[in-house]
Order: C-alpha cells, then sequence, then structure tokens
C-alpha cells in the first residue's frame, strides 16, 4: 500500500502531507487543497465532503500530539470557517489529548484524530482498480493506444498535441496505467514549475493502484536515494534533476521520461537531463512529451526530440466537436482613437507605433460596467480578469466590490512594489474561489498554464501578451466543461493590433466548415463579435480586414518588426 510508516517516518513532512492528501482523494474528498506554508494560520489541508468544510492539521513528529496542537486547530477552523477539525499524526497522541477529544465530542465539536492506522484504514476502502470513473473520449482514446502502441513496439519517443482543457494529463495518465498493468515499471515526469509538478502528483493517483508508490522532487523536498530507486513514480522539477546531474551525480533508470509542457524543452537543462538519461535512444527511457502550446520563440523543433506528433487536437477543433464549451467571444473597440491614424506618416509601420497611436488611455470604469451587464448572461457567473500588474489588479477588486454585484478578490504569484500575498492568502481566496464564495479573480501571471478552473464561465482580458502560447493558455481556463455551463462569455479590452488579428484568425477558423456531429456540451454556437460597449461595431471588423491583409503574418508579429502598411484613405473614410 502507498501508505507505509516506515517510509512515512523517513520523508518529509511535506510528503508526509501529501500522502494525507492522496488519502483524501481515495475517501472521495473533494477539493482537497494544501495550505500548509509559512504563515497558514494552524492550517496544512482543507477539503470538503458531505457538505462541510474540513480542516486538517498534520503533524509529522517522532512524538506523540498533545492538548496544545488541539487548542491551535480549533483556533485555525474559526479563521479558515471549517466545519470539521481534523488533527493527523505520524505517531499517535497523548493520553490527555484523546480525554480532551472525548471532553469536546461531548459538547457536540466534532473534532477527529487520525493515526498512520486511521489512514490505512480509509485508503483501504480503495480498490486495486483505478478510481478514475472517466472513459477516454475518442481522441483521447486514440492517443493512448498510439501512446501505448509505441511504447511496446519498442519505438523510443511519443508526443501528444492537445489544447487546454482536452486532456493530456489524462491521455499520459491512462497510458501510464496501461503500460504498468503487464509488468512494474518506474516513471519520471518532469515539469518546469513546482506548482505543475504537485498537480501532475495529483492527477496521475487516479491512474494508480494502491501499492503504487509516487514521491515529489524540487526545491522543497528531496527523496531518499532508495526512494528514487524504488519508488514507481517520481515527480521532478525539472532544475531540481539538472542540478543533481550537473553536480556528478547518477540518476537511477527509468522505463519512461513524461515531460510536461514539452515546449520547454530546448532550455539547457532539460537537454542535459535528456543526454543523461539518453532518452529516447536504445539504451534509455521511452520519451513522451505532452503540450497544449507546440509553439516556441526560438528555432528549437520539438519533433527533434519526441517525433512528429501522434495526435494533435486543437482548440477551435474542441470548440467545434463540443469537446469544449462554446465560446461567445467579444472584442471592444470603444478606446480606438481613428482621428490618430491621420497623424501616421510613411508606408510600414511597426505594431508599436500603431498602438501608441490608434489607442488611447486604459478604460478601467467601462470594463466593470460591461462585466456588471454581462454577470446577467450566466448562470452562477464565475469570472477571470487578466490583469497587467498587481496595483492594476487591487484596482479592479476595489471597483468591482464597489458595485456590489460581485465578491471580487485580487490573486498573484509574487510581490511588488508594496504589494504581498503569502500563501496563506492565495490558498484561501482559492478555496473561497471554488466554493463560490468569491466569483471573481483580477490575477496577474497566474492561471496561465497547469491550473485547472473548469467552473469558470466569463473572461476578461485587459492585460496586453504578445505570446501567442500565453493567450491560448489564458483563454483554455474558461473553455473546459463543467456541468450546467453552456458556454464561457470573453471580454476583451486588450488595446493591441496584434490582439485584433488574433481575433479575426479565430472568428474565420470557428466560422470555417461547419462539423456534423453530436456535440458533448450544451447546445449553442460559437462566436467572435467586434463590438462597442453599445453594440456590435461591423464596421470596424471591414476595416480591420481590409488592412490586416495578411491576418496569420500580423497576429505573430514583433512589437518592433515594421511591417504594416497605412490604412488606404478610401477604407478608413468608408469604415
Amino acid at each position: 500500500m502507498f501508505i507505509d510508516y516506515g517510509e512515512a517516518s523517513s520523508s518529509s513532512w511535506q510528503s508526509f502531507e501529501r500522502l494525507v492528501k492522496r488519502t483524501l482523494l481515495v475517501a472521495d474528498y473533494e477539493d482537497v487543497r494544501i495550505v500548509g506554508q509559512s504563515g497558514d494560520k494552524g492550517a496544512d489541508l482543507i477539503a470538503h465532503k458531505y457538505g462541510k468544510r474540513w480542516l486538517f492539521q498534520v503533524k509529522c513528529w517522532g512524538i506523540p500530539v498533545g492538548t496544545k496542537v488541539i487548542d491551535r486547530t480549533l483556533e485555525a477552523c474559526a479563521i479558515y470557517d471549517a466545519d470539521v477539525p481534523v488533527i493527523v499524526s505520524l505517531n499517535g497522541f497523548e493520553t490527555a489529548a484523546k480525554e480532551h477529544q472525548r471532553k469536546l465530542m461531548a459538547k457536540g465539536i466534532n473534532l477527529q484524530l487520525w493515526d498512520v492506522q486511521q489512514l490505512k484504514k480509509i485508503a483501504s476502502i480503495s480498490t486495486k482498480e483505478v478510481p478514475n470513473p472517466y472513459k477516454p473520449r475518442q481522441y483521447q482514446e486514440e492517443a493512448i493506444k498510439e501512446i501505448c502502441y509505441a511504447y511496446f513496439s519498442e519505438k523510443r519517443s511519443a508526443m501528444t498535441v492537445l489544447a487546454t482543457g482536452l486532456g493530456k494529463t489524462f491521455v499520459a495518465g491512462e497510458a501510464s496505467r496501461r503500460i504498468m498493468k503487464s509488468a512494474k515499471r518506474r516513471f519520471l515526469v518532469l515539469a518546469h514549475t513546482n506548482e505543475l509538478v504537485y498537480q501532475l502528483e495529483r492527477e496521475f493517483w487516479k491512474f494508480m493502484t494502491i501499492d503504487d508508490r509516487s514521491i515529489v522532487w524540487n526545491g522543497k523536498e528531496k527523496p531518499t536515494e532508495r526512494q528514487l530507486e524504488e519508488y514507481e513514480f517520481i515527480f521532478a522539477c525539472i532544475d531540481s534533476v539538472f542540478n543533481y546531474v550537473n553536480n556528478g551525480n547518477e540518476l537511477p533508470l527509468f522505463n519512461v521520461c513524461i515531460t510536461d509542457e514539452c515546449h520547454h524543452c530546448g532550455s539547457m537543462m532539460y537537454q542535459t537531463v535528456f543526454d543523461h538519461l539518453e532518452c529516447g535512444t536504445v539504451n534509455g527511457p521511452f520519451l513522451v512529451g505532452m503540450t497544449a502550446t507546440p509553439w516556441r520563440s526560438d528555432e528549437v523543433e520539438l519533433e527533434t526530440y519526441f517525433g512528429k506528433p501522434l495526435i494533435t487536437i486543437d482548440m477551435v477543433y474542441g470548440m467545434k466537436h463540443g469537446y469544449l464549451v462554446n465560446v461567445d467571444y467579444r472584442i471592444y473597440t470603444d478606446n480606438i482613437d481613428w482621428d490618430g491614424l491621420n497623424n501616421l506618416s510613411g508606408n510600414k509601420f511597426s505594431p508599436k507605433q500603431i498602438n501608441r497611436t490608434l489607442f488611447i488611455n486604459q478604460w478601467d470604469d467601462s470594463v466593470v460596467f460591461e462585466l456588471q451587464k454581462t454577470w446577467k448572461e450566466q448562470y452562477q457567473p464565475r469570472a477571470i480578469i487578466f490583469c497587467g500588474t498587481i496595483e492594476h489588479a487591487d484596482t479592479m477588486k476595489r471597483k468591482l466590490n464597489q458595485l456590489g454585484f460581485c465578491k471580487a478578490e485580487a490573486l498573484y504569484s509574487q510581490n511588488d512594489k508594496g504589494f504581498s500575498m503569502t500563501q496563506f492568502d492565495r490558498n484561501l481566496i482559492l478555496s473561497n474561489f471554488s466554493e463560490g464564495k468569491v466569483n471573481v479573480l483580477c490575477v496577474v501571471d497566474i492561471f496561465n498554464e497547469g491550473i485547472d478552473v473548469p467552473d469558470v464561465n466569463i473572461i476578461v482580458f485587459q492585460r496586453v501578451t504578445h505570446s501567442r502560447r500565453i493567450f491560448i493558455q489564458q483563454l483554455g481556463r474558461g473553455l473546459r466543461l463543467a456541468e450546467d455551463k453552456e458556454n464561457v462569455i470573453v471580454l476583451d479590452f486588450v488595446s493591441d493590433i496584434r490582439r485584433f488579428a488574433a481575433g479575426l484568425e479565430l472568428k474565420d477558423e470557428l466560422e470555417g466548415e461547419k462539423i456534423e456531429t453530436v456535440r458533448i456540451n450544451l447546445p449553442g454556437e460559437n462566436k467572435v463579435t467586434f463590438r462597442k460597449v453599445a453594440g456590435e461595431d461591423e464596421g470596424t471588423e471591414r476595416f480591420l480586414r481590409e488592412w490586416l491583409e495578411d491576418i496569420a503574418r500580423i497576429e505573430s508579429l514583433g512589437e518592433n518588426d515594421v511591417a504594416l502598411r497605412f490604412p488606404p484613405t478610401q477604407i478608413y473614410s468608408g469604415r
């Protein structure tokens, strides 16, 4: 079984917390989230079951837990607004703690005390069958079979390209399960951030038997040599593995090396690790690449590492076939200063020159009021606003909360210019967002890669991004299917000529060849419209189509690439 006292006692406290988390997931707890960090205010995990919020204090101590921990846990329950307090102890509880529990239970306080034996009892509810209840979709089954065929026919690599929301981790996890069925094998799963590493481990748990062990290897946790050599699944941050190899250490043998977000693999760290393991060769592990966005800003070809993709399903295909929700994409043009075009002179211009001339300043108030109108269009609205800076995110949060139609919070991953956000604050906001206590997140540099928020049905763009990859990943945050979710409404207020080109390209792709198929999601249509706050703006769309002749080329221009021609006078005057 994945729960072993000897292993737990020799592992880190972080590893023990994740072992508790895996146990809760096996036992059908929902929205299980580790919150234990500096400033966590007495909680390590929070989860939901039976309509209640459960709070867990996890102690990986070498001695039994006493009454002081109980008191702190009850205080944490009040802070987190939790219903059921639970203390999990690696080495049991003092007699006084058990007596204190009985007194609290008599007062109606449902304090739970769990030791390792209780964890094993909870985990044993599961069988050795895979707990994941979902059957692969047709394209997922095709990808899974192709990966397995490549492995068992002794090919050396494989790559799948699946747009955000189409289940690339599901494909990798199910393929791993099938590869493991014939014999025990060892997997190294690589990612470029700690957040992705933790998420990958959690997602792969769904495809493991209760005898399959997993461990995380990153800047916070380091497996023992025995764990590295014996555990079935190692989930690692690439920089940790690179530093290990670069310091002259030898990695143990792996049968399969899976690389998530493999469009990052052109970096020197990935190349060093791949070379050390001899990935993709007869002597090395079978190499699997997964990505939603295969484009790289450099000239590195992913096929050099992984071969041609076994399957490629893009975002538009997913929307047309009902594997993603319908999109109602609205690009706003109110802040265009058409008269400014008359001030341009010359024949060709860069996006930077056009943007500086064409657009007026940021328009936060219009954004807030437009979101308020849109709010009424969605059942149980839940929104993400992509902001450019921490200060801007806090401004948007304040303006929204002043109107009172929603509860907004700012969320960001770093501190800057006097703004700070602890891990406790971030996790509490995310939990409240999941429960609906918060229904708008004003985010900065979060939700680009690897974080799933399937209930989001409104996305607001206020942040300029010149990366097609980031744009697609941000849009994908709202495209995932969810119960009672018919579509995602996108409000795009980004003032950049290349975004207009991207909108036109998306519209043309969605309005292209009609697909005759049974939709998975609710009936509806995908549409992209150019509009002002007062209504549709077809004149601007016509003008842009004639101006931006090569839409795909314009979308990919750099900030200072001189390529845009001056709009012909007759087109502009007839707009």
